[in-house]
């Protein structure tokens, strides 16, 4: 059985015992009914990983003892989802979740000129990427940027595999056949309900990134998150 997994804001390897934020020591203590001696898992999202014990129920704030430590190399191939914001912001947050799982390493959320909503609660958003993490105890928790505006994102983006997926009548080729290095860093863009403007696709062109179908039925913006993050992750 696996030990239950939690998420540490700073974690120093060389730290003996740890002493839990509020919120994670609730969780340890009043939900979960955890005891002492107990063993569980931290990770600070950043490869590291910690096996402990803990030594003090409190449930705000319970102090583990670390046993072991080891740390975890990021994924060849960093794969960045820049995805439009969707009205439905359930929607948005399942493809946070999906796309965590699967194990992207970047998410840019973005402002295009068809994008309806521009809301963002960052903090509860980055909240629901955490739980993700820990849910598929994974020890590299995605970088998710505050929205970003378009042209912003495609003037800005150094990644080595630049790909764009829109709805136009175009020449695209699909893109699983379009990954020529599979350790190489790719970034993709997805665009909202309204898909990008000609403007917009234009100007994606003209910074390299290269036109792309996901498959042979129109998807939603947050499907097709989903469906890119599957096709550059795990084909």
């Amino acid at each position: 059985m696996s030990l239950s997994y939690f998420y540490i804001e700073q974690f120093d390897p060389s730290q003996k015992q740890i002493t839990l934020d509020e919120d994670t020591s609730y969780h340890v203590v009043q939900v979960l009914r955890m005891k002492p001696e107990e063993k569980l898992q931290l990770t600070d999202g950043k490869g590291n990983l910690a096996t402990g014990h803990i030594i003090e129920c409190h449930k705000k704030h319970c102090s583990v003892q670390i046993e072991e430590t080891s740390y975890r190399q990021p994924a060849a191939g960093k794969v960045t989802i820049a995805i439009s914001l969707v009205k439905n912001t359930s929607r948005f947050e399942w493809f946070l979740e999906k796309a965590t799982e699967i194990g992207v390493a970047e998410i840019i959320p973005l402002l295009c000129e068809r994008t309806v909503k521009e809301k963002f609660r960052y903090d509860r958003m980055k909240g629901i990427v955490i739980s993700a993490m820990l849910q598929s105890q994974q020890c590299w928790l995605p970088v998710l940027y505050p929205p970003m505006t378009f042209q912003q994102c495609i003037e800005e983006n150094k990644a080595e595999q630049k790909f764009i997926a829109h709805c136009e009548e175009a020449t695209k080729t699909g893109l699983s056949h379009q990954q020529n290095n599979r350790s190489a860093s790719s970034v993709i863009l997805i665009g909202p309900e309204g898909d990008f403007s000609p403007k917009e696709i234009e100007s994606a062109l003209q910074h390299q990134f290269i036109p792309v179908t996901l498959g042979e039925t129109r998807l939603r913006t947050e499907t097709a998150g989903v469906a890119a993050a599957v096709l550059l992750k795990l084909n």
